[in-house]
């Protein structure tokens, strides 16, 4: 949801470091693959040591190379079945290297048992919802639905991971929470979708 409205606004924003990048010879490939070793980086580096804010700041940054290279590859004109392969499971790593650091802290110098439990829950969510997707695609049916995908995971997990780096108190459990029930009701959308469609031409 969030990404169908930030699209527009940051393709026009990044369309001109995407040509210069271009002109410079630069592949979109590598720019995704970049992005996902700055935020897996960032993310195992210094959210186990609980530097929620240097963590957040630098993983937000290259989470906008996900934006970057979709740009570029717009920019050349030629659609990629491999680019879009890539891009989509190096989102997986990334989102899985995200929660992994917040597990970490939980379950290390963070010491909340209960949070390390809700991040795992995260951490399963972001793998299940865009797997139930592309599994359903590859069955030739549609799980194109439910309000919560990866934009709305990562912005509201690494809002309160990072002003819980601010002293903000409990928004960082309220986001991991929502994010971890929210994925779940998707995930139920997704399946629930799936087994309408197959029992419907079972019919």
């Amino acid at each position: 949801m969030l990404a169908r409205y930030a699209k527009a606004f940051f393709n026009r924003l990044l369309t001109p470091v995407a040509r210069l990048l271009l002109r410079l010879g630069v592949s979109p490939d590598v720019i995704t693959v970049i992005g996902t070793l700055g935020v897996s980086a960032a993310a195992l580096a210094f959210y186990p040591r609980g530097k929620f804010v240097a963590g957040t700041l630098i993983i937000t940054a290259f989470v906008f190379s996900d934006t970057l290279d979709g740009t570029m590859a717009r920019l050349q004109g030629r659609p990629s079945t491999w680019g879009a392969f890539l891009d989509s499971t190096m989102d997986r790593i990334a989102d899985c290297c995200v929660f992994a650091g917040l597990l970490w802290w939980f379950a290390g110098d963070g010491d909340q048992v209960v949070l390390a439990g809700v991040t795992v829950a995260c951490l399963v969510g972001s793998a299940v919802v865009p797997y139930a997707k592309a599994r359903a695609e590859s069955l030739g049916r549609n799980a194109d639905v439910g309000f919560f995908e990866r934009s709305e995971r990562l912005v509201i997990a690494l809002i309160g991971t990072g002003l819980d780096g601010f002293g903000v108190p409990y928004v960082q459990a309220v986001s991991l929470w929502v994010v971890a029930i929210a994925s779940a009701v998707t995930a139920v959308q997704r399946i629930w979708t799936v087994r309408t469609q197959v029992r419907a031409s079972e019919a």
